[in-house]
């Protein structure tokens, strides 16, 4: 198939496979699910009662002061131990990665179907100044983009730093979560290319 390049009378070609495939959810989200808890740090932690500080002293006698306890340390008292406490733990999922992949051009290939994929010559600056991207990306008629190129310069990571919801990225660091949440995807030819070497 082909690709419309902004700004160009000329058309990229590309692969069916990458951006011409079908579109499986339960894929992209088992993909998406897994990535983001990737991120998660894991490192909630509650104490039990045989953790919380406190004396194991029976505090009351047996009987004639109604329900029984030994200990202060239980559950139902305040300043006692969590019941199911929560423990440091690894949230990762393995994802294999012929899924990982194929998660990635089914992405790809939704956004080019619903017109969100947006390809581009080139996509670089000549200064870190934000009302020059701002500029730019109203020639193109976005505001809320990721940007995609093969190899991100200073001047862009810098002039869209100040801009909330506008990412930049480079090839190796595309991830399903980013691609889903974008309104619109610009990505150059020469990024397309690698994305392709990539997934191919």
């Amino acid at each position: 198939m082909e690709l419309a390049v902004i700004g160009s009378s000329q058309k990229l070609s590309v692969s069916d496979a990458i951006f011409a495939r079908e579109f499986s959810e339960p894929l992209v989200h088992q993909v998406v699910v897994a990535y983001r808890n990737g991120g998660r740090a894991g490192t909630k932690a509650q104490k039990t009662r045989s953790e919380v500080n406190g004396t194991t002293k029976k505090f009351k006698k047996q009987k004639g002061g109604g329900a029984r306890h030994g200990s202060y340390k239980a559950p139902i008292f305040v300043g006692g131990g969590v019941t199911f406490a929560a423990k440091p733990r690894d949230h990762s999922e393995k994802v294999n990665r012929k899924m990982y992949r194929a998660a990635m051009a089914a992405i790809l290939s939704e956004l080019n179907r619903l017109g969100r994929l947006m390809v581009v010559e080139s996509f670089e600056l000549e200064t870190p100044r934000t009302r020059d991207l701002v500029a730019k990306l109203a020639e193109l008629g976005v505001t809320t983009p990721l940007i995609v190129t093969e190899s991100g310069t200073e001047a862009l990571y810098l002039a869209a730093r100040n801009l909330p919801y506008v990412e930049v990225r480079d090839v190796q660091g595309m991830d399903p979560v980013s691609l889903v949440g974008s309104e619109y995807v610009v990505i150059t030819t020469e990024a397309v290319k690698k994305v392709e070497e990539w997934l191919a």
